[in-house]
Parts: structure tokens; sequence; C-alpha cells
């Protein structure tokens, strides 16, 4: 049997720990090393790991960490029935919205990204 969950660098974690329960609503379930706490809502899991920044991720690449807005390929969605509720809340807490698409039919979406550069979306939940 294979579980997964997601993992999230910051560069502080107790700053990290704040954003996601205030804004999202996880509660710590663990802090099994220094500088890494297991968050959960719902069936979802993630993990926040504490990383300086301008350390390099790999020593097979020249890149390093940094926590202004960056791209990467991986992102987390929150799907939520009250999208203006979720984006007031998630804006309260630090988050940035980038952009925000309306759509009545099929449900809007905020774009966003957390208080250290993490892109994220909140997506309406439309009944059918």
């Amino acid at each position: 049997m294979i579980s997964a969950s997601v993992c999230i660098d910051v560069p502080d974690l107790a700053k990290g720990l704040r954003f996601y329960t205030d804004a999202f609503g996880f509660s710590k379930i663990s802090e099994p090393y220094p500088g890494v706490a297991v968050l959960r809502i719902g069936d979802v899991t993630i993990e926040l790991l504490e990383k300086r920044e301008h350390t390099r991720p790999s020593p097979n690449t020249r890149d390093v960490r940094r926590y202004d807005r960056h791209w990467t390929p991986v992102h987390l969605d929150f799907h939520v029935e009250d999208l203006n509720a979720a984006l007031d809340k998630a804006l309260r807490a630090g988050a940035v919205k980038e952009q925000f698409f309306e759509s009545p039919e099929h449900g809007s979406a905020a774009f966003c990204s957390d208080p250290f550069g993490n892109g994220f979306c909140i997506l309406e939940r439309k009944s059918r």
C-alpha cells in the first residue's frame, strides 16, 4: 500500500504553520523531526519543511530556494463551496491574489500564492 502527502518548503516553520492553519483550517497532527510539521484537513495531509532561503534543493543543481513568488509545476488546489469566503480568509492570513477567473456556469477560481511564493488555487465547487 502506498500513501502520499505533499511537502511544502517554507523558510520559517512557525510562520508556515500559522498561514496554513489560519488560511485553510489545517490542524497540526505532529512534528516528527525538528523543522518538519505534518498538517491535516479532512483526508488531505501536507508536510511543511523548514528550509532556509538560498539553500540548494539538490547537490546536482545550482538553483537555490527563494521565497519570492516563483513558478513550480506542482501546486495545491483547494475546492470550496464559498469561493469569496475562502479567498477572504486566505488573504487575511497572508495570501496574495494574483488572478480571478469568474464563471457562474462552471465555478469561479482564484489563483494565489502563499507568503512564501508557493502558488495555489481556490476553486469554487458547483453543484450539478
